[in-house]
């Protein structure tokens, strides 16, 4: 004996709030493939102190003049390239995963930063970003006076 299980549409259909909430969380969470070469913006670490947002980024193979870091707002926005070495035309490859070419990665910070004053530094091919957060939103240590 088997039993009827009635179909609700509605059910399976996503809310465009859950669509939403979706599309952006791609966007702003998951490394993006580029067309063209394969190459993918660089996976990103992001965690917060007291006073600092920081972000570090897997970017191997590229120098540091090779990287550009804006911050607008609330987001930061890692470009780069990877230059492609000079092909020999007597080499077969067998494997070819190394990746080159224009990347891009556009992240949301949790918070209000102070742009000028960030840093940023690079280091056996991990770029590490440290945006210190905007006074206003510091925790502030409040004081209790016994009487």
């Amino acid at each position: 004996m088997s039993n009827l299980i009635r179909w609700e549409p509605a059910r399976d259909m996503m809310t465009l709030r859950e669509a939403m909430d979706r599309l952006f969380d791609d966007a702003f969470t998951r490394p993006l493939s580029l067309a063209g070469n394969g190459w993918s913006a660089p996976a990103v670490d992001m965690y917060q102190t007291d006073n600092e947002v920081v972000v570090k980024a897997a970017v191997p193979g590229v120098k540091a003049d090779e990287v550009q870091i804006n911050v607008t707002g609330e987001v930061l926005t890692i470009k780069g390239e990877v230059k492609q070495k000079e092909e020999t035309k007597e080499k077969a490859y067998h494997i070819r995963e190394q990746r080159w070419g224009m990347f891009e990665r556009t992240i949301a910070l949790p918070t209000d930063v102070v742009a000028d004053k960030a840093k940023a530094e690079f280091e056996n091919g991990i770029l590490t970003i440290t945006l210190p957060k905007a006074e206003e939103v510091k925790p502030k240590i409040i004081t209790i006076k016994s009487k």
